[in-house]
């Protein structure tokens, strides 16, 4: 019933959302592929290997994710692997990230057509998606062909778990998690959430945030680093990373006062999306603000001011280089963004209330010692002042907060073994499996 009433609603809606695709510039790029046109290999004497494919939504997803395609491909090199994406974010993540281990596509739109066409088209033996991305006609025509789905880093959000309180919406949920072979969650309470809305119990387990398991970026020269910046030595960074119309204000208002006391701090501002540089110039200048835009530092400045990020691929890095980080989405109620990234360098970490989307990791920063919860941009002024005047115990908060991301690793592993345990048991591995049994992989969880 369900797979009837939900295809006469995207047939309806097909116009509008062809449409939409097309005017939009940045949703025009693969095109064909999101229809389930155009998806085979360029590399024909490819085409025969097994494949697995991976689905991650944007960047966050793809650096969650791809840590985990390089163990699989380590471990299984007789498989091929694409990633799909929505957005060119996403694809440009995976180019660099997974370039010469999997091929990237984008990810179809949920018409049955579509996922059809992608499903025939590369032919997958397993298919493996991050962070809770249920798209019912996929998901359902995967069950058709008989191919396991496995959702990895799961979690749901009080506000992604209240829309499903209608009856009618937690059935269509139910007929949809149905089909998944194996759920892996970031938490226990995520656990109990999808279990809930109709997952199979035994086949929900928790095993981590793979975000635990990221490996920092490789640093080439630190001296390097500051200087792209346009930094001097002597100058401290506070880095406000992934930052949202609301708080912005709120972040250069505290700045204001900090730089007043401490005339030796430069504020970074990185918006979320880069497209809205020019309105958080403008934003700064009216403030009264001197602002560079890192894309055209070209000689190094001195006094209070504020630069702005504006390019691709560079926050994990930059973070290295904070004396205090602020990770945005917490002052307005966006959910929040990757407060492990600044962590992993033993960077004190400061976010704003709205946590939603990073709850686990906000409670053990704060239980670790090694981050602040601020209610607003005034709290926010003043913890800043209190870290920036005792280096000791900024030195402190930040390696608790290093602590604490070594402690919670593990994800990584126990995923692939449960992974593992899935393509086992594939047609293209059951009979190896029942002669040899999964190779061991040791998990810290």
């Amino acid at each position: 019933m369900w797979r009837f009433f939900y295809n006469g609603l995207l047939i309806l809606a097909a116009p509008v959302v062809i449409g939409i695709l097309l005017a939009k510039p940045r949703c025009r790029p693969g095109f064909f592929q999101r229809m389930g046109w155009r998806v085979h290999s360029s590399d024909g004497r490819r085409s025969s290997q097994p494949l697995i494919w991976i689905h991650a939504v944007s960047l966050g997803e793809v650096v969650a994710v791809s840590p985990l395609v390089k163990a699989l491909h380590t471990r299984h090199p007789e498989f091929r692997y694409i990633v799909t994406t929505v957005t060119e974010t996403g694809r440009e993540a995976v180019e660099q990230r997974l370039s010469g281990i999997a091929e990237h596509r984008y990810a179809p739109l949920d018409f049955f057509w579509a996922v059809t066409g992608m499903i025939r088209g590369v032919r997958p033996t397993l298919y493996i998606f991050v962070e809770t991305e249920l798209w019912p006609n996929l998901l359902w025509s995967l069950r058709d062909e008989g191919v396991p789905s496995v959702l990895v880093n799961g979690r749901l959000s009080s506000r992604s778990f209240r829309r499903q309180d209608l009856p009618l919406i937690r059935s269509l949920y139910r007929s949809v998690l149905q089909t998944l072979t194996l759920c892996l969650m970031q938490s226990e309470r995520d656990k109990q959430r999808i279990v809930a809305l109709g997952a199979e119990p035994d086949r929900v387990h928790v095993t981590g945030n793979l975000k635990f398991d990221q490996p920092p970026p490789v640093v080439r020269s630190d001296e390097t680093l500051r200087r792209s910046f346009g930094l001097h030595e002597h100058e401290q960074l506070i880095l406000a990373g992934s930052t949202h119309p609301g708080e912005e204000e709120m972040l250069v208002a505290a700045y204001g006062q900090i730089a007043k006391a401490y005339p030796s701090t430069v504020l970074m501002l990185a918006p979320r999306h880069i497209e809205r540089t020019d309105r958080v110039e403008a934003m700064l200048r009216e403030a009264g603000f001197v602002v560079q835009r890192k894309s055209e530092i070209l000689e190094k400045r001195t006094g209070p001011r504020v630069i702005i990020l504006d390019t691709r691929g560079e926050l994990a890095l930059a973070y290295r280089e904070a004396v205090v980080a602020f990770v945005g989405g917490t002052l307005v109620p966006v959910g929040g963004h990757n407060l492990l990234e600044p962590a992993v360098w033993g960077t004190p970490v400061i976010f704003g209330p709205y946590t939603d989307h990073c709850a686990e990791v906000a409670t053990l920063l704060q239980e670790a010692g090694g981050g602040c919860r601020v209610v607003g941009g005034e709290e926010l002024a003043t913890v800043l002042g209190e870290w920036l005047a005792q280096p000791d115990t900024r030195a402190r908060i930040g390696q608790a907060a290093k602590r604490m991301v070594l402690d919670n690793q593990g994800a990584l592993a126990l995923s692939v073994e449960l992974i593992e345990s899935c393509l086992y048991a594939t047609p293209t591995y059951s009979d190896r499996y029942a002669a040899t049994g999964p190779r061991p992989l040791m998990a810290k969880r």
